[in-house]
């Protein structure tokens, strides 16, 4: 009987260790959202409060919980699959990838694993304008899409502007492209900018790591965007949402929600024209 007291002290002594370790991890929001960059599209989820970059708990209610991009693997599609279902997305970002409107993005050249995971943003998540067109896909109708467009030669030659915008689509001055090639590749310390290179590479094709794995097979540099030749108008809406956290699914969301709300109008539109001005492809 004298054993009973040492066993259940040492059952006792296991768990708060385990427990210790459990904690001192760094995982995603909640088990699903781990399942989700593990296995690419999570098919179900519970919701979770909104979470903030050091994984705690706002308060405010979330129909979603983040995913983890931190442990994200490289995506594979197959591109003339893709491509085969691209009518879909041919009207807004025209059919080799490069949009007629310039509030539309860029895809052709675009980062498979950023286009993927974008798509599985507008499905997670009802109120942006593009999650009607994404309800219905598959997540191999998704990794299709990606392989196929980040497959295409990004060009520097736009279709028409439509007439509604195209006084918006003006080039922007040398000077403000100046500026805003200043701000990307050395930051503005006054405002606490960090230098945009540092995540979108010194050329903005994208961070110089971002086909890397590390020994556990996560490619956590993937899905971070090529910026260089992309929409004006486009960077600038998505700064600004960045600016105004309305972005909040995943970790590189907290990353940029960090860095836009430190941005002005003008910083905006400095980066947004400078990048907008450069030669696509890498």
């Amino acid at each position: 009987m004298t054993r009973l007291p040492r066993l259940l002290a040492f059952i006792a002594a296991c768990t708060i260790s385990a427990l210790a370790i459990a904690q001192s991890q760094d995982p995603p929001a909640t088990a699903e959202a781990a399942e989700a960059v593990e296995t690419p599209a999570p098919q179900a989820e519970q919701d979770a409060p909104a979470a903030d970059p050091a994984g705690e708990s706002t308060g405010k209610p979330s129909s979603k919980p983040y995913v983890d991009l931190r442990r994200a693997k490289p995506i594979a599609g197959n591109a003339a699959a893709g491509q085969a279902k691209s009518e879909l997305c041919a009207a807004c970002h025209g059919p080799q990838g490069i949009s007629p409107v310039p509030t539309f993005p860029n895809l052709a050249g675009q980062r498979a694993d950023f286009l993927y995971w974008q798509l599985v943003e507008f499905k997670r998540n009802p109120d942006s304008p593009m999650s009607p067109l994404v309800a219905e896909l598959s997540n191999q109708d998704m990794l299709d899409f990606a392989a196929y467009y980040a497959g295409l030669a990004p060009t520097a030659t736009p279709a028409e502007p439509d007439a509604d915008v195209e006084a918006e689509a003006a080039p922007a001055d040398a000077t403000l492209a100046r500026r805003g090639e200043q701000i990307y590749m050395s930051g503005d310390p006054s405002r606490g900018i960090p230098p945009c290179q540092g995540c979108h590479g010194p050329d903005a094709g994208g961070h110089v790591n971002a086909l890397h794995a590390d020994r556990d097979g996560h490619a956590p540099y993937a899905a971070y965007p090529a910026l260089r030749g992309q929409q004006a108008i486009y960077l600038q809406t998505k700064l600004a949402e960045y600016r105004n956290g309305k972005m909040r699914d995943s970790t590189t969301d907290f990353v940029m929600t960090g860095v836009g709300e430190r941005l002005d109008d003008d910083s905006i539109g400095a980066l947004s024209a400078w990048l907008s001005s450069l030669p696509p492809g890498p």
